[in-house]
Protein backbone atom coordinates (compact mmCIF):
# COMPACT_ATOMS: atom_id res chain seq x y z
CA UNK A 1 0.00 0.00 0.00
CA UNK A 2 1.50 3.59 -1.02
CA UNK A 3 2.01 6.07 1.85
CA UNK A 4 1.02 9.17 0.33
CA UNK A 5 -2.81 10.21 1.73
CA UNK A 6 -3.18 13.65 0.13
CA UNK A 7 -2.82 15.22 -2.60
CA UNK A 8 -0.21 16.95 -2.04
CA UNK A 9 1.68 14.13 -1.04
CA UNK A 10 0.95 12.47 -3.89
CA UNK A 11 2.44 15.78 -6.16
CA UNK A 12 5.72 15.57 -4.04
CA UNK A 13 6.19 12.16 -4.45
CA UNK A 14 6.99 12.41 -8.40
CA UNK A 15 3.47 9.99 -9.53
CA UNK A 16 2.86 10.53 -13.00
CA UNK A 17 -0.93 10.15 -14.53
CA UNK A 18 -0.98 7.85 -17.70
CA UNK A 19 -4.27 6.21 -19.26
CA UNK A 20 -5.41 2.76 -18.19
CA UNK A 21 -4.55 1.78 -22.06
CA UNK A 22 -0.55 3.54 -21.76
CA UNK A 23 -0.42 1.97 -18.17
CA UNK A 24 -1.47 -1.98 -19.79
CA UNK A 25 0.94 -1.02 -23.11
CA UNK A 26 3.75 -0.14 -20.34
CA UNK A 27 3.24 -3.39 -18.44
CA UNK A 28 2.94 -5.16 -21.50
CA UNK A 29 6.38 -4.09 -22.67
CA UNK A 30 7.97 -4.90 -19.46
CA UNK A 31 6.45 -8.68 -19.40
CA UNK A 32 7.76 -9.49 -23.03
CA UNK A 33 11.06 -8.24 -22.87
CA UNK A 34 11.40 -10.56 -19.51
CA UNK A 35 10.10 -13.28 -21.51
CA UNK A 36 7.11 -13.92 -18.75
CA UNK A 37 4.29 -15.95 -19.51
CA UNK A 38 1.40 -13.71 -20.30
CA UNK A 39 -1.53 -15.94 -19.95
CA UNK A 40 -0.86 -18.61 -17.49
CA UNK A 41 -3.37 -21.65 -17.86
CA UNK A 42 -3.99 -20.91 -21.05
CA UNK A 43 -2.97 -23.08 -23.53
CA UNK A 44 -2.72 -24.03 -27.24
CA UNK A 45 -2.95 -19.74 -28.03
CA UNK A 46 0.72 -18.74 -28.25
CA UNK A 47 0.83 -18.79 -31.63
CA UNK A 48 -2.37 -17.56 -32.49
CA UNK A 49 -4.27 -15.83 -29.93
CA UNK A 50 -2.04 -14.74 -27.85
CA UNK A 51 0.30 -12.29 -30.34
CA UNK A 52 -3.05 -10.66 -31.75
CA UNK A 53 -4.13 -9.96 -27.85
CA UNK A 54 -0.47 -8.61 -27.98
CA UNK A 55 -1.02 -6.58 -30.74
CA UNK A 56 -4.20 -4.87 -29.98
CA UNK A 57 -3.02 -3.69 -26.38
CA UNK A 58 0.59 -2.58 -28.11
CA UNK A 59 -2.15 -0.50 -30.50
CA UNK A 60 -4.00 0.76 -27.55
CA UNK A 61 -7.58 -0.88 -28.91
CA UNK A 62 -10.82 -1.95 -27.35
CA UNK A 63 -11.51 -5.48 -29.07
CA UNK A 64 -13.43 -8.61 -29.08
CA UNK A 65 -12.97 -12.10 -28.60
CA UNK A 66 -15.10 -13.78 -30.82
CA UNK A 67 -15.25 -17.97 -30.99
CA UNK A 68 -17.58 -20.58 -30.19
CA UNK A 69 -17.96 -21.93 -26.80
CA UNK A 70 -15.62 -23.34 -24.13
CA UNK A 71 -12.46 -21.75 -25.53
CA UNK A 72 -11.16 -20.07 -22.65
CA UNK A 73 -12.74 -15.96 -23.73
CA UNK A 74 -13.29 -15.05 -20.38
CA UNK A 75 -10.39 -16.61 -19.02
CA UNK A 76 -8.23 -14.72 -21.23
CA UNK A 77 -10.18 -11.39 -20.52
CA UNK A 78 -10.09 -11.21 -16.57
CA UNK A 79 -6.37 -12.24 -16.98
CA UNK A 80 -6.09 -8.70 -18.50
CA UNK A 81 -5.72 -7.07 -15.15
CA UNK A 82 -2.59 -8.82 -14.57
CA UNK A 83 -1.10 -5.83 -16.82
CA UNK A 84 -2.60 -3.62 -15.15
CA UNK A 85 -0.19 -1.61 -12.30
CA UNK A 86 -0.59 -3.01 -8.42
CA UNK A 87 -2.09 0.12 -7.50
CA UNK A 88 -3.80 3.51 -8.63
CA UNK A 89 -4.51 6.38 -6.41
CA UNK A 90 -7.91 7.89 -6.72
CA UNK A 91 -9.74 10.24 -4.93
CA UNK A 92 -11.02 9.09 -1.48
CA UNK A 93 -14.97 8.51 -1.89
CA UNK A 94 -15.12 9.12 -5.58
CA UNK A 95 -17.38 6.36 -7.44
CA UNK A 96 -16.08 6.30 -10.73
CA UNK A 97 -11.74 6.29 -9.28
CA UNK A 98 -11.61 9.81 -9.78
CA UNK A 99 -7.87 10.76 -10.93
CA UNK A 100 -6.83 13.07 -8.59
CA UNK A 101 -4.59 15.31 -11.05
CA UNK A 102 -7.62 15.39 -13.63
CA UNK A 103 -11.27 14.66 -11.63
CA UNK A 104 -14.01 13.29 -13.60
CA UNK A 105 -17.27 13.74 -11.74
CA UNK A 106 -18.63 16.65 -10.02
CA UNK A 107 -17.71 15.14 -6.92
CA UNK A 108 -13.92 15.03 -7.40
CA UNK A 109 -14.04 18.46 -9.09
CA UNK A 110 -15.75 19.77 -5.49
CA UNK A 111 -13.15 18.17 -3.72
CA UNK A 112 -10.06 19.38 -5.31
CA UNK A 113 -11.86 22.74 -5.15
CA UNK A 114 -12.33 22.67 -1.57
CA UNK A 115 -9.32 20.88 -0.23
CA UNK A 116 -6.83 21.21 -2.70
CA UNK A 117 -3.56 19.67 -1.90
CA UNK A 118 -5.41 18.13 1.05
CA UNK A 119 -7.71 16.45 -0.63
CA UNK A 120 -8.16 13.08 0.80
CA UNK A 121 -6.40 9.77 -1.38
CA UNK A 122 -7.49 6.19 -1.77
CA UNK A 123 -5.47 3.33 -3.29
CA UNK A 124 -7.41 0.92 -5.49
CA UNK A 125 -5.55 -2.42 -6.60
CA UNK A 126 -5.89 -3.99 -10.07
CA UNK A 127 -8.41 -6.79 -8.71
CA UNK A 128 -11.11 -3.74 -8.14
CA UNK A 129 -10.51 -2.08 -11.50
CA UNK A 130 -12.03 -4.77 -13.54
CA UNK A 131 -15.47 -4.83 -14.19
CA UNK A 132 -17.32 -7.61 -16.11
CA UNK A 133 -21.11 -7.45 -17.01
CA UNK A 134 -22.78 -10.77 -18.73
CA UNK A 135 -25.16 -9.63 -21.49
CA UNK A 136 -28.42 -9.85 -21.64
CA UNK A 137 -31.94 -8.83 -23.38
CA UNK A 138 -33.23 -6.69 -20.07
CA UNK A 139 -30.03 -4.74 -19.46
CA UNK A 140 -30.97 -1.11 -19.11
CA UNK A 141 -29.37 2.38 -19.92
CA UNK A 142 -29.22 2.80 -16.40
CA UNK A 143 -27.51 -1.02 -15.56
CA UNK A 144 -24.43 0.37 -18.09
CA UNK A 145 -24.33 4.01 -17.81
CA UNK A 146 -26.66 5.14 -14.83
CA UNK A 147 -29.63 6.64 -13.80
CA UNK A 148 -30.92 10.03 -11.77
CA UNK A 149 -31.41 8.98 -7.93
CA UNK A 150 -34.09 10.74 -6.60
CA UNK A 151 -32.50 9.89 -2.99
CA UNK A 152 -29.33 11.75 -3.81
CA UNK A 153 -31.49 14.91 -4.79
CA UNK A 154 -33.60 15.23 -2.17
CA UNK A 155 -30.65 14.78 0.46
CA UNK A 156 -28.76 16.97 -1.28
CA UNK A 157 -30.98 19.54 -1.81
CA UNK A 158 -29.81 19.19 -5.37
CA UNK A 159 -31.88 19.39 -9.15
CA UNK A 160 -32.79 16.62 -10.89
CA UNK A 161 -30.90 17.75 -13.60
CA UNK A 162 -27.48 18.23 -11.00
CA UNK A 163 -24.96 15.91 -12.42
CA UNK A 164 -24.69 15.19 -8.38
CA UNK A 165 -27.86 13.11 -8.37
CA UNK A 166 -26.43 10.74 -10.67
CA UNK A 167 -26.20 7.28 -9.57
CA UNK A 168 -23.38 5.73 -11.64
CA UNK A 169 -23.51 2.38 -13.64
CA UNK A 170 -20.73 -0.09 -14.31
CA UNK A 171 -19.39 1.47 -17.42
CA UNK A 172 -18.36 4.86 -15.43
CA UNK A 173 -17.50 2.51 -12.31
CA UNK A 174 -14.67 1.05 -14.38
CA UNK A 175 -13.27 3.99 -15.17
CA UNK A 176 -9.41 3.74 -15.18
CA UNK A 177 -9.80 0.15 -15.52
CA UNK A 178 -10.96 -2.39 -17.65
CA UNK A 179 -14.40 -3.35 -18.86
CA UNK A 180 -15.75 -6.10 -20.03
CA UNK A 181 -19.64 -7.95 -21.44
CA UNK A 182 -19.37 -11.09 -22.15
CA UNK A 183 -22.09 -12.46 -25.36
CA UNK A 184 -21.98 -8.41 -26.52
CA UNK A 185 -25.09 -9.34 -28.78
CA UNK A 186 -27.59 -10.31 -26.22
CA UNK A 187 -27.50 -6.44 -25.16
CA UNK A 188 -30.18 -4.58 -26.47
CA UNK A 189 -29.54 -2.24 -29.70
CA UNK A 190 -30.26 1.16 -27.71
CA UNK A 191 -27.57 0.40 -24.96
CA UNK A 192 -25.13 -0.48 -27.39
CA UNK A 193 -25.32 2.65 -28.85
CA UNK A 194 -24.83 4.37 -26.01
CA UNK A 195 -22.12 2.06 -25.75
CA UNK A 196 -20.46 3.83 -28.99
CA UNK A 197 -21.21 6.81 -27.94
CA UNK A 198 -19.48 6.90 -24.79
CA UNK A 199 -16.60 5.15 -26.42
CA UNK A 200 -16.18 7.90 -29.10
CA UNK A 201 -17.75 11.57 -27.86
CA UNK A 202 -17.42 10.72 -23.97
CA UNK A 203 -20.95 12.18 -23.54
CA UNK A 204 -24.39 10.62 -22.88
CA UNK A 205 -28.05 11.54 -21.62
CA UNK A 206 -29.26 10.90 -18.46
CA UNK A 207 -33.12 11.32 -18.15
CA UNK A 208 -32.58 13.40 -21.18
CA UNK A 209 -29.86 15.61 -19.62
CA UNK A 210 -26.19 16.04 -21.23
CA UNK A 211 -23.55 14.62 -19.25
CA UNK A 212 -20.00 14.72 -20.28
CA UNK A 213 -17.97 11.66 -19.03
CA UNK A 214 -15.17 11.15 -21.10
CA UNK A 215 -13.99 7.87 -19.15
CA UNK A 216 -10.24 6.23 -19.01
CA UNK A 217 -11.58 2.82 -19.56
CA UNK A 218 -10.36 -0.47 -22.12
CA UNK A 219 -13.74 -2.12 -23.26
CA UNK A 220 -13.44 -5.74 -23.89
CA UNK A 221 -15.85 -8.09 -25.31
CA UNK A 222 -16.75 -11.53 -25.91
CA UNK A 223 -19.42 -13.23 -28.47
CA UNK A 224 -20.00 -16.30 -29.73
CA UNK A 225 -20.44 -15.95 -34.14
CA UNK A 226 -23.81 -17.76 -33.46
CA UNK A 227 -25.07 -15.24 -31.40
CA UNK A 228 -25.00 -12.70 -34.55
CA UNK A 229 -28.13 -14.62 -36.19
CA UNK A 230 -29.43 -16.77 -33.58
CA UNK A 231 -30.60 -14.17 -30.70
CA UNK A 232 -29.02 -11.05 -31.74
CA UNK A 233 -26.50 -8.59 -33.54
CA UNK A 234 -23.63 -6.22 -33.20
CA UNK A 235 -24.89 -2.89 -34.10
CA UNK A 236 -22.78 -1.41 -37.14
CA UNK A 237 -21.51 2.00 -35.36
CA UNK A 238 -19.88 -0.09 -32.22
CA UNK A 239 -18.55 -2.96 -34.32
CA UNK A 240 -16.76 -0.11 -36.31
CA UNK A 241 -15.32 1.54 -32.85
CA UNK A 242 -13.85 -1.80 -32.01
CA UNK A 243 -10.16 -1.91 -32.60
CA UNK A 244 -9.59 -5.16 -33.07
CA UNK A 245 -11.60 -8.43 -33.78
CA UNK A 246 -10.05 -11.86 -32.02
CA UNK A 247 -11.15 -15.10 -33.03
CA UNK A 248 -10.46 -17.78 -30.72
CA UNK A 249 -10.46 -21.47 -31.82
CA UNK A 250 -10.41 -25.33 -30.33
CA UNK A 251 -7.02 -26.89 -29.87
CA UNK A 252 -5.61 -28.37 -32.70
CA UNK A 253 -5.06 -31.78 -31.57
CA UNK A 254 -5.55 -34.63 -29.35
CA UNK A 255 -2.46 -34.24 -27.41
CA UNK A 256 -2.71 -30.18 -26.86
CA UNK A 257 -6.77 -30.97 -25.99
CA UNK A 258 -5.70 -33.60 -23.76
CA UNK A 259 -2.98 -30.84 -21.91
CA UNK A 260 -5.89 -28.56 -20.91
CA UNK A 261 -8.17 -30.83 -20.04
CA UNK A 262 -5.90 -32.78 -17.53
CA UNK A 263 -5.17 -29.44 -16.50
CA UNK A 264 -8.87 -28.22 -15.41
CA UNK A 265 -10.42 -31.47 -14.67
CA UNK A 266 -10.67 -32.81 -10.97
CA UNK A 267 -7.91 -35.62 -11.37
CA UNK A 268 -6.88 -36.11 -7.81
CA UNK A 269 -9.05 -38.33 -5.75
CA UNK A 270 -6.66 -39.34 -2.66
CA UNK A 271 -7.82 -37.24 0.28
CA UNK A 272 -10.96 -38.57 -0.43
CA UNK A 273 -11.26 -42.52 -0.59
CA UNK A 274 -7.83 -43.23 0.09
CA UNK A 275 -7.15 -44.43 -3.19
CA UNK A 276 -4.94 -42.35 -6.00
CA UNK A 277 -6.72 -41.77 -9.76
CA UNK A 278 -4.94 -42.91 -12.49
CA UNK A 279 -6.04 -41.79 -16.16
CA UNK A 280 -4.19 -43.78 -18.54
CA UNK A 281 -2.84 -42.29 -21.64
CA UNK A 282 -5.36 -44.35 -24.14
CA UNK A 283 -8.45 -43.22 -21.82
CA UNK A 284 -7.22 -39.47 -22.09
CA UNK A 285 -6.73 -39.38 -25.80
CA UNK A 286 -9.61 -41.22 -26.13
CA UNK A 287 -12.09 -39.14 -24.41
CA UNK A 288 -10.60 -36.09 -26.45
CA UNK A 289 -11.21 -37.98 -29.36
CA UNK A 290 -14.38 -37.73 -28.81
CA UNK A 291 -14.99 -34.51 -29.00
CA UNK A 292 -12.96 -34.24 -31.84
CA UNK A 293 -15.33 -36.85 -33.58
CA UNK A 294 -18.73 -34.84 -32.16
CA UNK A 295 -17.33 -31.47 -33.65
CA UNK A 296 -16.71 -33.09 -37.29
CA UNK A 297 -20.19 -34.87 -37.03
CA UNK A 298 -23.07 -33.50 -39.41
CA UNK A 299 -25.65 -34.41 -36.40
CA UNK A 300 -24.36 -32.26 -34.22
CA UNK A 301 -24.61 -28.32 -34.61
CA UNK A 302 -21.56 -26.51 -35.63
CA UNK A 303 -22.46 -23.44 -35.11
CA UNK A 304 -22.91 -24.14 -31.13
CA UNK A 305 -19.50 -26.28 -31.16
CA UNK A 306 -18.22 -28.69 -28.48
CA UNK A 307 -17.17 -26.78 -25.56
CA UNK A 308 -13.60 -28.01 -24.00
CA UNK A 309 -15.76 -28.56 -20.86
CA UNK A 310 -17.32 -31.74 -22.76
CA UNK A 311 -13.75 -33.47 -22.70
CA UNK A 312 -13.48 -32.30 -19.03
CA UNK A 313 -16.80 -33.32 -17.31
CA UNK A 314 -16.44 -36.78 -19.26
CA UNK A 315 -13.42 -37.36 -17.58
CA UNK A 316 -14.52 -36.32 -14.16
CA UNK A 317 -17.25 -38.53 -14.93
CA UNK A 318 -15.47 -41.95 -15.74
CA UNK A 319 -13.08 -41.08 -12.69
CA UNK A 320 -16.09 -40.75 -10.56
CA UNK A 321 -17.33 -44.28 -12.20
CA UNK A 322 -14.39 -45.74 -11.56
CA UNK A 323 -13.81 -44.23 -7.74
CA UNK A 324 -17.32 -45.70 -6.77
CA UNK A 325 -15.82 -49.32 -8.41
CA UNK A 326 -13.09 -48.67 -5.81
CA UNK A 327 -15.56 -48.37 -2.72
CA UNK A 328 -17.47 -51.16 -3.83
CA UNK A 329 -14.48 -53.42 -4.04
CA UNK A 330 -12.05 -51.82 -1.49
CA UNK A 331 -9.29 -51.80 -4.39
CA UNK A 332 -7.09 -48.69 -3.82
CA UNK A 333 -6.17 -47.27 -7.17
CA UNK A 334 -9.05 -45.44 -9.80
CA UNK A 335 -7.99 -46.50 -13.16
CA UNK A 336 -11.13 -45.22 -15.31
CA UNK A 337 -11.57 -48.15 -17.76
CA UNK A 338 -14.17 -48.00 -21.45
CA UNK A 339 -16.74 -48.87 -18.81
CA UNK A 340 -16.56 -45.63 -17.45
CA UNK A 341 -17.09 -43.42 -20.12
CA UNK A 342 -20.09 -45.05 -21.22
CA UNK A 343 -21.54 -44.47 -17.52
CA UNK A 344 -20.27 -40.91 -18.13
CA UNK A 345 -22.98 -40.41 -21.07
CA UNK A 346 -24.97 -37.52 -18.83
CA UNK A 347 -22.06 -35.65 -18.95
CA UNK A 348 -22.08 -35.91 -23.09
CA UNK A 349 -25.61 -35.51 -24.10
CA UNK A 350 -25.87 -32.39 -22.28
CA UNK A 351 -22.98 -30.46 -24.09
CA UNK A 352 -23.81 -31.38 -27.62
CA UNK A 353 -26.59 -29.03 -29.49
CA UNK A 354 -28.31 -31.42 -32.60
CA UNK A 355 -29.04 -30.99 -36.15
CA UNK A 356 -32.13 -32.56 -37.02
CA UNK A 357 -30.62 -36.06 -38.08
CA UNK A 358 -29.15 -36.14 -34.74
CA UNK A 359 -32.23 -35.21 -32.40
CA UNK A 360 -33.91 -38.55 -34.43
CA UNK A 361 -31.89 -41.16 -33.37
CA UNK A 362 -31.29 -39.12 -29.85
CA UNK A 363 -28.25 -37.85 -27.84
CA UNK A 364 -27.10 -40.71 -26.15
CA UNK A 365 -27.67 -43.12 -29.18
CA UNK A 366 -25.27 -40.53 -30.94
CA UNK A 367 -23.18 -40.56 -28.14
CA UNK A 368 -22.03 -43.93 -28.20
CA UNK A 369 -21.28 -43.74 -31.73
CA UNK A 370 -18.98 -41.23 -30.98
CA UNK A 371 -17.43 -43.43 -28.52
CA UNK A 372 -16.89 -46.37 -31.09
CA UNK A 373 -15.43 -43.87 -33.71
CA UNK A 374 -13.24 -42.52 -31.43
CA UNK A 375 -12.35 -46.07 -30.11
CA UNK A 376 -11.49 -46.98 -33.41
CA UNK A 377 -8.92 -44.06 -34.19
CA UNK A 378 -7.29 -44.11 -30.46
CA UNK A 379 -6.85 -47.72 -30.86
CA UNK A 380 -5.07 -47.79 -34.30
CA UNK A 381 -2.93 -45.21 -33.11
CA UNK A 382 -2.22 -47.85 -29.86
CA UNK A 383 -2.42 -51.17 -31.16
CA UNK A 384 -1.73 -50.51 -35.13
CA UNK A 385 0.36 -54.08 -36.49
CA UNK A 386 -0.61 -55.90 -33.49
CA UNK A 387 -2.30 -59.46 -33.80
CA UNK A 388 -5.61 -60.13 -32.25
CA UNK A 389 -6.33 -62.79 -34.90
CA UNK A 390 -6.08 -66.02 -31.83
CA UNK A 391 -8.43 -63.59 -29.72
CA UNK A 392 -11.16 -62.62 -32.27
CA UNK A 393 -11.50 -66.23 -33.46
CA UNK A 394 -12.23 -67.02 -29.66
CA UNK A 395 -15.32 -65.11 -29.87
CA UNK A 396 -15.94 -66.58 -33.55
CA UNK A 397 -16.31 -70.01 -31.78
CA UNK A 398 -19.08 -68.43 -29.87
CA UNK A 399 -17.69 -66.92 -26.47
CA UNK A 400 -18.30 -64.13 -24.49
CA UNK A 401 -17.48 -62.07 -21.99
CA UNK A 402 -18.87 -59.57 -20.01
CA UNK A 403 -16.73 -57.23 -18.09
CA UNK A 404 -19.08 -55.54 -15.26
CA UNK A 405 -18.00 -52.20 -14.10
CA UNK A 406 -18.50 -52.33 -11.11
CA UNK A 407 -16.31 -55.66 -11.23
CA UNK A 408 -12.79 -55.81 -9.47
CA UNK A 409 -9.49 -55.66 -11.11
CA UNK A 410 -8.62 -59.17 -10.04
CA UNK A 411 -12.37 -60.67 -11.23
CA UNK A 412 -12.11 -58.83 -14.38
CA UNK A 413 -8.26 -60.25 -14.94
CA UNK A 414 -9.53 -63.90 -14.53
CA UNK A 415 -12.01 -63.35 -17.10
CA UNK A 416 -9.84 -62.11 -19.60
CA UNK A 417 -7.15 -64.92 -19.59
CA UNK A 418 -10.24 -66.96 -20.75
CA UNK A 419 -8.84 -64.97 -24.18
CA UNK A 420 -6.09 -66.63 -25.98
CA UNK A 421 -2.92 -63.85 -26.26
CA UNK A 422 -5.31 -61.24 -25.30
CA UNK A 423 -3.16 -59.79 -22.08
CA UNK A 424 -0.01 -60.91 -23.23
CA UNK A 425 -0.72 -59.19 -26.99
CA UNK A 426 -2.46 -56.37 -25.08
CA UNK A 427 1.18 -55.43 -22.93
CA UNK A 428 3.70 -55.23 -25.95
CA UNK A 429 3.19 -52.07 -26.91
CA UNK A 430 2.03 -50.22 -23.60
CA UNK A 431 5.31 -51.22 -21.86
CA UNK A 432 3.47 -51.95 -18.15
CA UNK A 433 3.35 -55.40 -16.02
CA UNK A 434 0.83 -58.16 -15.99
CA UNK A 435 0.68 -57.47 -11.67
CA UNK A 436 -0.94 -53.93 -12.55
CA UNK A 437 -4.31 -55.15 -12.65
CA UNK A 438 -6.09 -52.48 -12.34
CA UNK A 439 -4.31 -50.66 -15.67
CA UNK A 440 -4.05 -54.05 -17.57
CA UNK A 441 -7.92 -54.64 -17.33
CA UNK A 442 -8.40 -50.97 -18.76
CA UNK A 443 -6.30 -51.47 -21.13
CA UNK A 444 -7.71 -54.86 -22.78
CA UNK A 445 -11.39 -53.54 -22.55
CA UNK A 446 -9.64 -50.73 -24.79
CA UNK A 447 -8.70 -53.36 -26.84
CA UNK A 448 -12.05 -55.28 -27.00
CA UNK A 449 -13.90 -52.12 -27.70
CA UNK A 450 -11.47 -51.43 -30.52
CA UNK A 451 -12.21 -54.83 -32.06
CA UNK A 452 -15.75 -53.70 -31.60
CA UNK A 453 -15.04 -49.96 -33.47
CA UNK A 454 -13.03 -52.18 -36.49
CA UNK A 455 -16.13 -54.78 -37.11
CA UNK A 456 -14.35 -57.32 -35.57
CA UNK A 457 -16.29 -58.37 -32.51
CA UNK A 458 -19.28 -57.33 -30.94
CA UNK A 459 -20.67 -55.33 -28.60
CA UNK A 460 -24.29 -55.96 -26.86
CA UNK A 461 -26.40 -53.76 -24.89
CA UNK A 462 -25.40 -55.41 -21.57
CA UNK A 463 -21.45 -54.28 -22.69
CA UNK A 464 -20.58 -57.82 -23.40
CA UNK A 465 -18.14 -58.68 -25.71
CA UNK A 466 -19.38 -61.71 -28.45
CA UNK A 467 -18.59 -63.08 -31.87
CA UNK A 468 -20.15 -60.25 -34.74
CA UNK A 469 -22.49 -61.69 -37.47
CA UNK A 470 -21.55 -62.52 -41.07
CA UNK A 471 -23.29 -59.75 -42.68
CA UNK A 472 -21.76 -57.21 -40.35
CA UNK A 473 -17.94 -58.52 -40.90
CA UNK A 474 -18.59 -57.89 -44.77
CA UNK A 475 -18.43 -54.40 -43.61
CA UNK A 476 -15.64 -54.57 -41.74
CA UNK A 477 -13.33 -50.90 -41.71
CA UNK A 478 -16.45 -48.65 -42.00
CA UNK A 479 -16.56 -47.72 -38.58
CA UNK A 480 -17.63 -43.75 -39.40
CA UNK A 481 -20.87 -45.52 -40.04
CA UNK A 482 -23.41 -45.72 -37.43
CA UNK A 483 -24.60 -49.35 -36.40
CA UNK A 484 -27.06 -48.57 -33.94
CA UNK A 485 -29.36 -49.80 -36.09
CA UNK A 486 -28.85 -53.22 -35.69
CA UNK A 487 -30.93 -54.67 -33.15
CA UNK A 488 -28.70 -55.56 -30.08
CA UNK A 489 -25.86 -53.70 -30.45
CA UNK A 490 -25.18 -49.94 -29.44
Amino acid sequence: MQNERTLGELKKSGYTRRSVKDEMRANLISKLRSGEKLFPGIIGYDESVVPQIVNAILARHNFILLGLRGQAKSRIIRQLTELLDDEIPIIAGSEINDDPFAPLSAFGRQMVELHGDETKIDWVNRDNRFVEKLATPDVTIADIIGDVDPIKAAKGGHLLSDELTIHFGLLPRANRGIFAINELPDLAGKIQVGLFNIMQEGDVQIKGYPVRLPLDVLLVFSANPEDYTARGKIITPLKDRIGSEIHTHYPADVQLSSSITRQEAWINRDGFVGASADVPEFIGELIEQIAFEARDDQRVDKRSGVSQRFSISVLESAISNAERRALMTGEKEIVPRISDIYAALPAMTGKMELEYEGEQIGAARLAKDLIKRACGVTFEGFFLGIDFSRAIAWFDEGNKLLLSDTASAEECVGLLDSVPDLIDSTLVPLGFKREDEARLVSACEFVLEGLYAQNKIARNESGGFEAVTKAKRDRRGMIYEDFTDIEGYN
